[in-house]
């Protein structure tokens, strides 16, 4: 499968990202999956988090799905009706709302005394489509994503109970709905959890596989390192899926997560390249496009093992995915049969949707497959690392 997590706050960047970008760049018809960020946890109950993204833009005729202006006399409008419009031309194109908010929140809503009539509130303004009084609009989403980060251990029992509860309700309004979690590097983060006894509940357990190098360090790294650069080292994509797999979560309900942005750290030591050298951090990412947009300033950089790139210029350093390395993470996601991968967030990628095409070949193409078996035997033969197994 192909995830994409669509931006709820897209439509007020500096150049919006509308959900028509999706069928002018004919991401629509590659995407198995759009998970909507975001709706909003709090005070017992799911709610909008941006009503007027979500119900009240007016879409022109430009910048509309349908080619049409939104009726100024419907309370019917913004990125949900445009959705309903998606899923008419691409009807195998399945919606899930994710779920965000305060750790604090979840844990308050999760207990025995909250939980069912939590569920509820979610259930009933997500899936039955009450979205605001006057509005009903059932069928828009196929289920929830629910992004709690993260249990703590007196949360885990609740947590299992939480999604026991979410699929409960969720099959009472329709067979086939869509239940899915993300989920942190390491299943060490949900301390307590027993994934083995809810992975039976979730259709799919997205692993945030991102952030393993960023602005809390001073210390420049990888974003999200497909393999471990040393034999004794468990920072890496390749052992965040392993430690799921013996976690108990079956193969095929992982998502590999993708990110389509960067970070960047300046003042930094001229060594190595500048990779795992101390500078100062840089606390905002970047979108793909911007930093490709910049990349023909900077030396560019490879690492083998994973074919992660990087940029510097003998001062600033920045880690993020290109096509190189997404062809190479999908089509490693490919050969270990995982469930998909898991992009964060679509408006990082370029007009034309490079990274996102480059995924879709790479999971879709048999010979891409062939390309990383190749790789992977020849990356074992000169570093003495096994080879990923079949």
């Amino acid at each position: 499968m192909l995830v994409g997590y669509f931006p709820q706050w897209g439509l007020h960047l500096a150049e919006p990202y509308y959900v028509k970008a999706l069928v002018t760049n004919g991401s629509a018809q590659r995407l198995d999956q759009i998970n909507y960020a975001q709706g909003s946890v709090r005070n017992g109950q799911c709610s909008l988090a941006d009503p007027g993204a979500d119900l009240n833009t007016m879409f022109t005729r430009e910048n509309s799905v349908s080619g049409k202006p939104d009726d100024p006399a419907s309370p019917f409008r913004g990125h949900f009706h445009q959705l309903e419009q998606l899923k008419r031309l691409y009807p195998h194109l399945k919606i899930l709302i994710s779920l965000e908010g305060d750790p604090r929140d979840f844990a308050q809503d999760a207990r025995p005394e909250n939980r069912i009539a939590f569920v509820a509130s979610c259930v009933d303004i997500f899936l039955r489509g009450h979205f605001a009084p006057g509005i009903s609009k059932p069928g828009i989403f196929d289920g929830i994503d629910i992004d709690w980060e993260s249990p703590h251990q007196e949360d885990a029992a609740n947590f299992s109970d939480l999604l026991q509860e979410f699929r409960r309700q969720m099959n009472q309004v329709r067979p086939g709905l869509r239940l899915a979690i993300a989920v942190d590097e390491s299943p060490q983060t949900f301390s307590g959890t027993d994934f083995a006894a809810i992975a039976p509940l979730v259709d799919q357990v997205g692993v945030m596989n991102y952030d393993y190098a960023g602005p809390w360090t001073q210390t420049t790294g990888f974003l999200a390192p497909l393999f471990a650069a040393e034999p004794h080292d468990l920072h890496s994509i390749e052992q965040s899926i392993a430690s799921y797999q013996a976690a108990g979560v079956p193969t095929e309900k992982l998502l590999m997560g993708l990110p389509f942005y960067g970070y960047s750290w300046t003042d930094v030591e001229i060594a190595n390249d500048g990779l795992l050298q101390t500078g100062h951090a840089v606390t905002q990412d970047r979108p793909y496009n911007y930093i490709r947009s910049i990349a023909s300033g900077f030396f560019a950089y490879r690492e083998e093992l994973s074919q992660a790139p990087w940029l510097f210029d003998g001062r600033t350093f920045w880690t993020y995915e290109d096509p190189v390395s997404v062809r190479y993470k999908a089509s490693y996601a490919s050969h270990q049969h995982l469930g998909g991968v898991m992009i964060w967030e679509l408006s990082g990628d370029t007009a034309d949707a490079e990274l996102l095409n480059i995924a879709y070949r790479s999971l879709h193409d048999p010979l891409e497959e062939k390309v990383f078996k190749d790789r992977a035997r020849k990356r074992s033969h000169a570093s003495g690392v096994p080879a990923p197994p079949k």
